[in-house]
């Protein structure tokens, strides 16, 4: 008798209840892929028994109200397994996830798409899909947990971060940057399952992956147990003494069969990633047991799972008296913060500012631009919590507001996420998603490459995670051409919804802080210099209260009026330069108008009267002390363009700009060239 057919008889004669409820996510999960012809049937099939032990017996929520800020949050990291996801919101009664868009698993218009989407459905808690960041959002969760119940109160804030993981979440790197810094940190509230079945898509994990997993975790700080994944008993046990661990958090190793059930693909690598086809799976429902018509599940076990479903009403009903009890200040800050809304006083904090600056002019670089920003907002808005990857005093993003440490024994509201860009980026991520705490977090742009996985799904959930990038240019000097961004900005700008703002001074940077504080459903990435620039902004009669960056782009200088020879485009420390430039030029009888373009994608959804105006029908030449490439979506060619051809090299700024060519002598050149006044 095979190992599966042990097992199969064990649970349906040992804990019957339990496996014909982890039966209907079997089922359902089959159905699914099979409709779509397309899926990953062995997952959900050899995750289903610990998936019905954490729902029916230790996970806190409540399907109608899925949305209750105190309840335990649940993520499928290895988001292949959608299926599984999809099942279990399903039976437990989530109103979003109805049988109908199982049936339509991975169509057009489903909620259920190949991998779980932030936002289609209320109980999705994250986006996962690339491996490992899963997991890393959960540590944010986590981490957001801490931090809140701290400020709020366990009355308030008391729940778990449950998140199941396989084998290729683990492989991943950005795992190890994550449970390292969870076990540093003491999240004693993330309880992660590892589905530990011993194959991936080339076959055997003996082929590329032989490492003690529990002693890996055990090294970073971690509470770690393993127990048989299909044993009800032995799962309930292992979950509630991950729950008692309050100061560590948990890894449980499961050990399951992937494509439990099935008599010939179970345990094999032709069960991940392919439908078990229409033979199989009538053979594994056989198997199983199950009897019922493709997507129908028995009466009395859909009664029993949307039992399950509604368990939690109590504790949800008795945390909604604590809130109420509470003092109503208190109360109303709580609500505030998790209903997303800025405090009241935050525009002023903002103004108040610029007006002072606008006082004051300050030379600056715009990472210490930003600080100066940080210190008046950061002070206004009490749920930024501050972060850099190692880099804290070139980034310059702790100020005093956020000046306490987050540690295992206080949880601070300044991380220290060491060399880990990349879980730097996926942990922000889970602190948005579960609400709260607006996180920002530094590293120099040229490691955006390494955080870009993050940042991408920051901008496919539609999630404000805001990216300080320093160093943004061959600016930077000495350190040489590693560290020197050159294609990095035309990388970010390629990526859909992601807002890429490359300030001028240091007024400019305050309001691309505001555009960035006040977006709760995009991302923001500011590139911010290592030099200074000096301020161009806060002239006679300017509005205070207008944010011009905003607008993307905007006329910052004009010589000659209406009447236009030559537009110069710049961004960034550029700016100032070109206007420079701008005012050799008009000495020489020139009318020229630069503009700055803080941020491409807010200039590209302005009204199309405005574009024209700020671009105007002069000839037009654009500066930035980066790659060429995108620009010619706003200049003829990149012969228009005065950038980088190549990457940078290790020598003071100054010589690197004048050995570029990015000068105002070769502004002056190419621009009285395009106006045809060589």
């Amino acid at each position: 008798m095979s190992t599966t057919s042990q097992w199969i008889m064990e649970k349906a004669t040992r804990a019957p209840i339990d496996f014909q409820l982890a039966n209907c996510i079997r089922a359902l999960a089959i159905d699914a892929v099979e409709a779509a012809n397309s899926g990953h049937p062995g997952a959900p099939l050899g995750m289903a028994d610990a998936a019905t032990v954490l729902f029916a017996r230790h996970l806190k929520f409540d399907a109608a109200h899925p949305d209750w800020p105190d309840r335990d949050r649940f993520v499928l990291s290895n988001g292949h397994a959608s299926a599984l996801l999809y099942a279990l919101l399903y039976l437990t009664g989530y109103e979003d996830m109805t049988i109908d868009h199982i049936k339509a698993f991975r169509q057009w218009g489903s909620r259920a798409a190949g991998h779980p989407e932030y936002g289609h459905a209320r109980g999705i808690e994250t986006t996962t899909g690339p491996l490992g960041q899963g997991i890393a959002g959960a540590v944010g969760m986590a981490l957001a947990e801490r931090r809140l119940a701290d400020e709020f109160g366990a009355d308030l804030v008391d729940h778990h971060i449950f998140a199941l993981c396989g084998d290729g979440c683990l492989e991943e790197g950005i795992s190890q940057e994550a449970a390292s810094l969870a076990g540093h940190l003491g999240l004693g509230k993330l309880i992660v399952l590892y589905d530990d079945n011993g194959i991936t898509i080339d076959g055997s994990t003996t082929i590329s992956f032989s490492e003690d997993v529990p002693a890996r975790f055990r090294a970073c700080g971690w509470h770690v147990q393993a127990c048989d994944g299909h044993n009800v008993a032995a799962l309930d046990q292992a979950i509630a003494a991950a729950k008692a661990a309050t100061t560590r958090p948990s890894l449980i190793a499961m050990r399951t069969v992937i494509g439990f059930g099935s008599p010939n693909k179970a345990g094999k690598e032709s069960s991940h990633g392919a439908p078990l086809g229409a033979v199989e799976a009538a053979a594994t429902k056989a198997a199983l047991g199950w009897t019922a018509t493709p997507f129908e599940i028995p009466g009395e076990l859909l009664a029993r799972w949307r039992e399950i479903g509604g368990r939690g009403m109590t504790a949800r009903k008795a945390w909604q008296d604590r809130l109420a009890a509470r003092p109503a200040a208190l109360r109303a800050e709580f609500e505030r913060r998790m209903g997303g809304a800025l405090p009241a006083g935050y525009p002023d904090a903002v103004e108040a500012l610029k007006r002072d600056l606008f006082t004051k002019p300050q030379k600056v670089a715009t990472r210490r631009a930003s600080q100066i920003a940080l210190e008046a907002i950061t002070a206004a808005v009490p749920e930024m919590i501050g972060g850099s990857a190692d880099l804290t005093g070139s980034n310059l993003t702790r100020v005093k507001a956020v000046d306490s440490q987050f540690t295992r024994s206080q949880s601070g509201r300044y991380v220290g996420y060491g060399v880990r860009e990349f879980a730097m980026g996926a942990v922000m991520n889970g602190m948005v998603t579960h609400g709260g705490l607006i996180p920002y977090g530094g590293t120099f742009l040229v490691f955006s490459d390494y955080a870009r996985g993050a940042i991408r799904l920051s901008a496919l959930m539609r999630v404000g995670t805001i990216y300080v990038m320093t160093h943004d240019s061959i600016g930077l000097g000495e350190d040489g051409p590693t560290h020197q961004p050159v294609e990095h900005l035309a990388s970010l700008r390629a990526l859909p919804r992601l807002l890429v703002f490359r300030p001028a001074d240091v007024v400019e940077t305050l309001e691309c802080w505001d555009v960035a504080v006040r977006n709760r459903h995009r991302p923001s990435l500011l590139a911010l210099s290592r030099q200074a620039v000096p301020q161009l902004r806060g002239g006679e009669g300017e509005d205070a209260a207008e944010n011009r960056a905003g607008l993307g782009a905007y006329v910052i200088r004009s010589f000659g009026g209406d009447k236009r020879d030559v537009t110069l485009l710049a961004t960034g420390t550029e700016v100032s330069l070109a206007v420079e430039a701008a005012e050799a030029l008009a000495k020489d009888g020139l009318a020229v108008a630069v503009v700055s373009m803080p941020c491409w994608e807010l200039f590209e959804e302005q009204p199309k009267a405005y574009r024209q105006q700020v671009l105007g029908a002069a000839p037009r030449l654009a500066v930035e002390a980066a790659g060429k490439f995108g620009w010619t979506r706003y200049v003829e060619s990149e012969d228009d363009v005065v950038g980088l051809d190549d990457f940078g090299a290790s020598a003071p700024a100054e010589r690197l700009y004048a050995e570029f060519g990015i000068t105002r002598e070769a502004i002056v050149a190419k621009a009285k060239a395009l106006a045809g006044r060589a």
